[in-house]
C-alpha cells in the first residue's frame, strides 16, 4: 500500500469530531458539501449539522484512522476508520472528495 499524507480537510474532519467540535466539524465541509451515509443523503452546512448531530457528535463518535489511500477520482480519498460511541461502532471506508481544502463529499458505504 502506497504511503500518502493525510489531506488537512479530513484531519480536521477527525479532529473535530474527536474534540466534539460541531464548529469545526463543519467548517471541515464545503457550503455545497454532500454526505451520503448508506443512502440517507445530507446537503450542504446545515445538512452536515444535521448529520453531525444525530450520527456524530451528537452520538460522542470518536474516530481512529486504521488507513488511507488515493480514490479513484482525482483529489479522492479512501480512509478506513474504526467508529467507536454511543451509535454506530464498527470498521468501514469513507470515501472523501476533496475541493479546495476542504471535504466536497463523504461516501459512507461498506
Amino acid at each position: 500500500m502506497e504511503l500518502i499524507e493525510i489531506p488537512a480537510a479530513i484531519r480536521a474532519f477527525i479532529d473535530a469530531t474527536n474534540a466534539g467540535d460541531s464548529d469545526a466539524f463543519v467548517a471541515a465541509f464545503t457550503p455545497d458539501a454532500t454526505l451520503d451515509d448508506w443512502g440517507r443523503k445530507f446537503a450542504g452546512h446545515a445538512g452536515v449539522r444535521d448529520w453531525d448531530r444525530t450520527d456524530n457528535i451528537g452520538v460522542q463518535s470518536h474516530f481512529d484512522l486504521l488507513a488511507i489511500e488515493p480514490g479513484e477520482e482525482p483529489d479522492s480519498y479512501v480512509a478506513t476508520m474504526r467508529v467507536r460511541g454511543n451509535g454506530y461502532n464498527g470498521t468501514g471506508p469513507m470515501t472523501f472528495r476533496l475541493r479546495g481544502g476542504l471535504v466536497a463529499s463523504l461516501r459512507i458505504s461498506g
